[in-house]
């Protein structure tokens, strides 16, 4: 799942690692920024996720209230 980051204005910062991740990524070689990029950006999209379920949770429970009731939408017309 290596997707190439988009080129973007980047901003120093300090942060604090486990030791021994940091010892052993610079072992492999591993660019420290991006790995820690790319965690980030995974922890954005699960909490965008997360924040958008809850924002649609009444919508989507009123959704499948209305399929339990009346069925899915041309159910009639399926050929499965």
């Amino acid at each position: 799942m290596n997707k190439p980051m988009p080129s973007v204005r980047r901003k120093a910062t300090n942060i604090s690692l486990d030791s021994g991740l940091l010892e052993e990524a610079r072992a492999f070689q591993i660019n420290i920024s991006r790995a820690c990029e790319r965690g980030l950006a995974d922890q954005i999209a699960e909490a965008r996720e997360q924040q958008w379920r809850a924002d649609n949770a009444d919508a989507l429970a009123s959704s499948n209230r209305h399929v339990e009731d009346q069925g899915v939408p041309l159910a009639g017309f399926r050929r499965f």
